[in-house]
């Protein structure tokens, strides 16, 4: 863990590490942290049962600010996510029942309490639904809406990508809502910074203008990097869909295969974003070459996967890894499937129809094309024939071992 020095400002340590993107007021900032416990809040919209990777990054920062002795504001979004933020979006968001959206911001709690330190008022977690599913419409737009400029908004970012396609009025009124969200947190806890990822920007400066507007008071607003790759793609999405943090929904040794497999240009902005390791160690890992950025990439793993599910968990993926890329450790973690042995008997299965199957790619005709580049193979003999049947008797010990490619691998159990 990274160790905390004398008099250091967490601006600077978050700015080294390249997360700060943008800010309203730079300097008035870089003093604020510099001077005072700071109360600043991060928005998440439970849209899903699970926080993802993208999420993380916003947790990391909560953590840098909370060992230098900020609180953090974690606002499950009950309310904004009836509506549906067209950040980033090309087309509007399915809507959602009031019923798993709380659902699922009570497990977004769960996962937040592993991270942040919630005793003795050193965070604080709310939810806007206590606020803006009571509103009085009437009584909103004419106090609140009457601040926004409408040719203003529809220049923001988030909105001028949809005109295109379509922006609706439900989700135009997003930015509003935000925006009364960093307000109400002001008026409640005197909460003077808002946090988010930098395509929120625009959101996030309405948000400053409106308390500024409404009370007078100055706050501040600063966006943090987007996790992508270095050809500016973003990180975090498998075949199987996004890197959950729920080990349910990502295993960990999922979760750390993806983070060992990151393209060599990747390893330094993943380790200086996502782990506390110390920048002087970050630069040198970096800096290895060849083959020996592959000892980088199993720190990165490992560090990553200890950050979100222990180190127990690190250890276990780590080991199993190990295993299939050296023949060292075991291969308990490796992912598995149990299949009846009825289904192998006979003629047995399709070789096409059982990698679909287990979602080793992404239709029948992706696994013909993988098998005729070359790309599978099953208990170290490469598949050739595209109309190859897997029978029971291939099974050794009532396993096979799968692996498509140079990197995913799965067994596959008789029961």
């Amino acid at each position: 863990m990274l160790e905390l020095k004398a008099n250091e400002n967490v601006f600077d340590v978050l700015e080294e590490r390249g997360l700060i993107r943008q800010a309203t007021h730079k300097d008035e900032i870089r003093e604020l942290l510099g001077k005072e416990k700071a109360i600043f809040y991060i928005g998440f919209d439970p849209t899903a049962d699970s926080l993802h990777v993208g999420h993380f990054m916003q947790i990391i920062i909560m953590m840098h600010m909370q060992r230098y002795g900020h609180i953090p504001i974690v606002l499950i979004g009950g309310g904004t996510t009836m509506v549906g933020d067209p950040s980033g979006r090309t087309d509007m968001r399915q809507m959602m029942t009031k019923e798993v959206i709380r659902a699922n911001g009570d497990k977004f709690k769960e996962t937040f309490s592993k991270f942040i330190d919630f005793s003795d008022g050193k965070a604080i977690i709310d939810n806007n639904a206590d606020w803006l599913l009571e509103l009085n419409y009437v009584d909103f737009i004419r106090t609140i809406g009457r601040h926004f400029s409408v040719n203003r908004m529809l220049t923001a970012e988030c909105f001028k990508q949809r005109l295109e396609t379509g922006l609706s009025f439900l989700e135009f009124n997003y930015m509003l809502m935000q925006s009364y969200d960093f307000l109400e947190l002001h008026r409640r806890y005197n909460c003077k910074m808002q946090f988010g990822g930098d395509d929120q920007w625009s959101n996030i400066i309405q948000g400053v203008d409106l308390v500024r507007r409404e009370m007078g008071d100055q706050v501040y607003g600063m966006t943090f990097a987007l996790l992508t790759t270095s050809e500016g793609k973003k990180m975090g999405k498998t075949q199987k869909g996004a890197l959950w943090l729920d080990p349910e929904k990502t295993s960990p040794y999922e979760f750390y295969q993806y983070w060992r497999n990151v393209e060599d240009a990747d390893v330094k902005t993943c380790l200086s974003m996502l782990t506390f390791l110390p920048m002087e160690e970050v630069n040198r890992l970096s800096s290895l070459q060849d083959a020996e950025i592959n000892k980088a990439k199993e720190v990165l793993a490992f560090e990553v996967t200890k950050l979100v599910h222990g180190e127990e968990e690190a250890n276990k993926a780590q080991d199993s890894a190990r295993a299939l890329f050296s023949g060292g450790g075991n291969m308990d973690d490796v992912p598995k499937t149990q299949m009846p042995a009825t289904a192998f008997e006979g003629e047995g299965m399709g070789v096409v129809s059982l990698i679909a199957e287990l979602k080793l790619v992404s239709s029948k005709g992706d696994g013909f094309r993988t098998i005729e580049q070359g790309g599978l193979v099953i208990d170290e003999v490469k598949v050739t024939d595209t109309k190859l049947m897997v029978t029971k008797e291939m099974f050794k010990d009532g396993k096979i071992l799968i692996k498509k490619g140079k990197k995913t691998f799965h067994l596959i159990e008789l029961i």
